[in-house]
């Protein structure tokens, strides 16, 4: 069973805010994925950090045989070379010190290609979405494989 959770435009606040709705249900695997707003809006990058890692504590709390999939995300060069950097490094980070499953950067090989992206620029077209399923499930098949073999 999955659950999506997520919502549109959704920051690593409001997503932190809301997981206790989330963890209510028995959750085998937690895939995070949230971000990329926080970078969109020039969010502080050590609160978004703080929220990953809060949301990453909660969830081990709760259940620490959860299996975790940090994403990672990119965002465009606006904010300059320094914050983008540093926003990239967050997810690496996070992944390294929690021993969490890590997708390098979710929108590999879609992020930045106009044809596969809608007139927003930043949101997937169908096309877009297979490339993203499959980065995806480069990391959540094993760790699923790995499940049914416990």
């Amino acid at each position: 069973t999955v659950v999506n959770a997520g919502l549109s435009g959704e920051t690593t606040a409001s997503g932190r805010n809301r997981l206790n709705w989330v963890l209510n249900q028995n959750t085998e695997v937690f895939l995070l994925e949230l971000g990329a707003n926080d970078g969109l809006r020039g969010i502080n990058l050590n609160e978004t950090r703080n929220n990953l890692q809060a949301i990453i504590d909660m969830v081990k709390e709760k259940n620490p045989k959860t299996r975790i999939i940090l994403a990672g995300m990119e965002i465009p060069p606006n904010m300059g070379p320094e914050y983008t950097a540093q926003f990239r490094q967050i997810f690496t980070d996070l992944a390294e010190k929690n021993k969490t499953y890590l997708i390098p950067f979710l929108l590999k090989d879609v992020g930045g290609i106009p044809e596969l992206n809608q007139d927003d620029g930043i949101h997937p077209t169908k096309e877009g979405q297979e490339i993203l399923a499959r980065n995806v499930w480069d990391v959540l098949g094993p760790v699923l494989e790995e499940s049914n073999n416990l």
